[in-house]
């Protein structure tokens, strides 16, 4: 994927309870990311990769969020949701790589041996929330490291992806083999630029971007503390 090498990628996604919620918007969204430079696209949902796929050639990092009782895991987290990514067709599947707990108890490493042997030829890139877990993800063959949960999840909470001069991140990269994809919480150009400067392969920018409420909600937050 050279196409996205030392690249932005952003993230063009609205969950149903959020005002742009809507495939026409995210594929507008992607449009005008591409018109500013990104260099891929990170999208939820089958619909909104069918509509972004209309107006953009750019590769896809695709997933699907879906929550199931019994488990916190929801990124992509069953078969089901690959099968649908990859018969519609995207670049990159992107799934919970964690040690959180799975649907049936089952651990990330059968749920991944499954999905290889059933799609040998598709990329898949692990989304992490610790070191431990990302050097896991490496081991059992995924072909993307990524950040995308550091603090959001139980074992991570606390941690900030940028403290100590990313130090987190550094570490992943210097003790993983595949390429490692900054994600998360990457929220100025120069925290996405210290990413690549570490030695991500590509940075993933979203909510900063594409989610006006949390835009909007920086700006209150701030001007609020002056008031």
């Amino acid at each position: 994927m050279k196409e996205i090498k030392d690249s932005l990628i952003v993230s063009c996604q609205a969950l149903e309870n959020e005002p742009l919620h809507s495939s026409f918007i995210m594929s507008r969204m992607a449009l005008a990311a591409k018109m500013g430079g990104a260099k891929g696209i990170r999208a939820n949902s089958i619909s909104d990769i069918h509509e972004i796929k209309k107006v953009v050639d750019l590769p896809i990092i695709g997933i699907i969020k879906k929550d199931y009782p019994g488990t916190s895991v929801y990124i992509t987290p069953t078969m089901k949701e690959v099968d649908d990514l990859v018969k519609e067709g995207v670049d990159i599947i992107a799934m919970d790589a964690t040690f959180s707990k799975r649907l049936n108890n089952e651990s990330i490493d059968e749920f991944f041996e499954k999905v290889k042997n059933k799609y040998p030829q598709q990329m898949f890139m692990a989304d992490c929330s610790t070191i431990a877990e990302a050097i896991h993800a490496d081991k059992i063959g995924f072909d993307f490291i990524g950040t995308t949960l550091v603090g959001y999840t139980p074992q991570s909470k606390g941690d900030k992806i940028e403290a100590n001069d990313f130090e987190i991140m550094r570490e992943i990269i210097k003790e993983v083999k595949h390429p490692v994809i900054g994600e998360g919480n990457l929220n100025t150009p120069l925290k996405a630029r210290r990413a690549l400067e570490l030695g991500c392969y590509s940075v993933v920018v979203g909510s900063i971007i594409t989610r006006p409420q949390v835009i909007t909600k920086s700006f209150v937050d701030e001007i609020e503390k002056k008031l």
